[in-house]
């Protein structure tokens, strides 16, 4: 019977379905036909250019972000696919403080609506510290679909387990 880190807080009914998908192969073919493309998102630059453009859209009056990049570092190992710092520097006599994302390396090569749910999930972090009712509220107001893109992009994590990533 496969482990399923990643979904194993789900009801028992719906993993036993992925355990079925898992045993018969069709996992892959239940995300390439959901998620048939992976996005060009995968510079830094571009990176940035596509977060602000969702914090400008959402999140109009958080805090500015002084830094977003990819971060190979990043891996599930760490429990963590997307960070959000918030950094406090003493420079002379004044306070600087700065709000950085960084997302795991491993997102350059999966559908833009995976890489959207964990930038949703590292925005809402601006606004909301805790993960909490209004923080999950926030991520649903910026994606409405938030739920079913983050249970899909841990399916896609489980496939990663058991077979050859689909999208590198």
């Amino acid at each position: 019977m496969p482990e399923l880190k990643y979904i194993a807080g789900y009801p028992d009914e719906l993993l036993d379905k992925v355990r079925r998908m898992i045993e018969q192969k069709k996992l892959s073919q239940y995300l390439l036909k959901k998620y048939p493309v992976k996005h060009d998102i995968t510079t830094d630059k571009a990176l940035y250019t596509y977060v602000m453009e969702l914090k400008n859209r959402y999140l109009k009056k958080a805090s500015n972000l002084s830094k977003v990049l990819f971060d190979n570092k990043l891996t599930l190992k760490k429990q963590a696919l997307g960070l959000h710092s918030f950094v406090s520097r003493v420079q002379g006599n004044k306070l600087k403080s700065k709000n950085e994302i960084c997302i795991a390396g491993v997102l350059k090569y999966v559908p833009l609506e995976f890489l959207r749910v964990i930038v949703i999930h590292e925005l809402a972090h601006l606004k909301e510290k805790e993960h909490n009712k209004a923080f999950y509220k926030l991520c649903q107001h910026m994606e409405p679909n938030y739920y079913q893109l983050e249970f899909d992009l841990r399916l896609y994590l489980t496939h990663n387990d058991y077979f050859e990533p689909l999208y590198s």
